[in-house]
């Protein structure tokens, strides 16, 4: 995926806050998210993510990190979130 995110975060309490999150999402661990926009997914964390750098053409930079969550049984799509548009993670256990 080589997508920009909509948003990038900066400064101390912003790089903090995407550090607390990835810290948060171990591998294969089962979670709930909570997103800015009321929603609640379920799944399974495919892998951390990894705090990236983003230089968009408009020179201002910043950070974020994408999170695939795969589902939690069936064979559904993986769901794509960027992490500054999490809210909650609630831990549910191992895969």
């Amino acid at each position: 995926m080589n997508e920009l995110p909509e948003r990038l975060l900066a400064g101390d309490e912003g790089v903090a806050r995407l550090n607390a999150l990835i810290h948060a999402l171990d591998d294969e661990e089962q979670v709930r998210i909570t997103l800015d926009d009321g929603r609640v997914l379920a799944g399974v964390v495919a892998t951390r993510p990894s705090l990236q750098l983003f230089r968009p053409d408009d020179g201002d930079q910043g950070y974020n990190a994408l999170l695939r969550l795969e589902p939690l049984e069936g064979d559904a799509a993986p769901h794509y979130l960027w992490l500054d548009r999490v809210i909650d993670v609630t831990r549910l256990g191992s895969a």
